[in-house]
């Protein structure tokens, strides 16, 4: 996995998309911005006010060459004026995969006209401050992204959902690259994922007599250990959220996943929204119930998702999860 960079103009949403996509793409945050003024102990206005922009830009470089070693993937945003020095693009292009957020000048004068924190829009004129500097940065820009998204006339939503598909694709590469080289090909594993939809996560505490005592990080541990054993990388997803559920399946068909353990919990029953996104992933599925859905209520009884499942186990209590990772395994080898 690869840390995903942000860069762009001043107003092109780094910051709030940043967080955002962190959540989104499970990985944690970095804003450079954020990180030198806590190390400083003061704001970047200040830092420009009392040592000049060349300290500043400085620290930008220092701040981006720690991260060369961190480990873990992360989402980084960086300043809008890191990219220009030519050392800061290589050192952006190590950390992985560059994404550029243009903008045109005039959406981002809309945005920052009332902001007092950005220096380098103070004092008379700031429109053609912003078009100068756009115009001056431009190339600095686009030779360092690896990813370029016009933000204009995009939401958060969206931006995001072009980033994920790329990042998603370039993952996907470097695994083929990988499995084309006889060495590192032996080492390679299936990836499983298991979707938990809402209140699995009171497991425990929720109606025990219908669920049982384990609680949820029992399962988590169960289900880490089942992986350990048949050497498989199985991730586990849970969510309360309709939207997030569905996000998380339509990253699969980018992420290399090659099976889908889902228990959708209540929306069993009734998200369509869900069942459609289970429809697009074309790799084995089963649906997995704790209890037996066929002894309870009516309204249980209904599955929605289970016409675009391959499989469904229920009444089997935890363990139905090893069966339905077994029952995939078993569906691979066919």
């Amino acid at each position: 996995m690869e840390n995903v960079i942000l860069t762009g103009f001043m107003g092109s949403g780094k910051s709030s998309l940043g967080i955002k996509l962190s959540y989104r793409l499970k990985m944690p945050l970095v804003d450079t911005d954020k990180k030198i003024e806590k190390e400083q102990g003061c704001t970047i206005s200040s830092l420009f006010e009392e040592k000049g922009e060349e300290y500043f830009r400085q620290l930008e470089t220092e701040c981006i060459e720690k991260l060369i070693n961190q480990k873990g993937a992360y989402i980084i945003s960086v300043g809008g004026g890191l990219p220009v020095k030519k050392e800061n693009r290589e050192i952006l292009k190590k950390l992985g995969m560059v994404v550029y957020l243009r903008i045109r000048p005039e959406t981002v004068y809309a945005r920052l006209k009332d902001d007092t924190t950005r220096p380098l829009l103070q004092g008379e004129n700031p429109q053609e401050k912003i078009r100068s500097l756009m115009s001056e940065r431009a190339e600095f820009y686009e030779s360092g992204a690896d990813v370029i998204i016009d933000v204009d006339n995009l939401d958060t939503e969206q931006i995001m959902q072009k980033i994920a598909r790329q990042y998603w694709k370039r993952q996907n590469r470097d695994l083929r690259k990988r499995k084309e080289r006889p060495d590192e090909s032996r080492r390679e594993q299936k990836k499983l994922l298991v979707i938990n939809g809402p209140n699995i996560n009171f497991l425990g505490i929720r109606e025990k007599s219908v669920y049982g005592k384990e609680d949820y990080n029992f399962l988590l541990n169960m289900i880490a250990k089942k992986g350990e054993e048949i050497g498989c990388r199985i991730e586990v997803f849970q969510s309360n959220h309709e939207g997030a559920i569905i996000d998380r399946i339509q990253e699969s068909y980018f992420d290399g996943t090659e099976g889908i353990v889902i228990n959708p919990g209540a929306y069993t029953h009734y998200s369509y929204a869900i069942r459609d996104a289970l429809a697009s992933i074309i790799v084995p599925k089963v649906e997995i119930h704790i209890s037996d859905i066929t002894q309870r209520e009516e309204f249980r009884k209904v599955s929605v998702t289970k016409e675009v499942c391959d499989h469904q186990i229920y009444g089997q209590g935890l363990k139905g999860y090893l069966m339905a990772i077994d029952w995939i395994l078993e569906t691979k080898k066919q």
